[in-house]
């Protein structure tokens, strides 16, 4: 059992130690009080993690989508003839 990095005859030895100084009554409470802030640091930690892989997604998609001009011409089906009556059709 590896918890944080501290091996079983090491838990063992803080345990005696905190038996000691907070006593067999104090002890119950003070364990929950720790497992309560363990798991906050949990859950904070995961949000954070799920936010930052959120913003990450949003701005990679950001990235490899760039966003195309909006003109303001708009496009018709029929092509659009111009006369200008200039041409010179008797030389023929």
């Amino acid at each position: 059992m590896n918890f944080f990095g501290i091996g079983l005859p090491e838990m063992a030895v803080i345990l005696v130690i905190a038996l000691l100084v907070f006593g067999p009554k104090k002890l119950p409470e003070v364990g929950r009080s720790l497992g309560k802030a363990i798991r906050g640091f949990q859950d904070a930690s995961k949000e954070f993690e799920s936010e930052f892989k959120r913003e990450a997604e949003q701005i990679e998609q950001a990235v490899t989508k760039p966003k195309l001009p909006e003109s303001n011409v708009v496009a018709t089906t029929e092509p659009t003839v111009v006369d200008s009556g200039d041409r010179d059709t008797s030389h023929r």
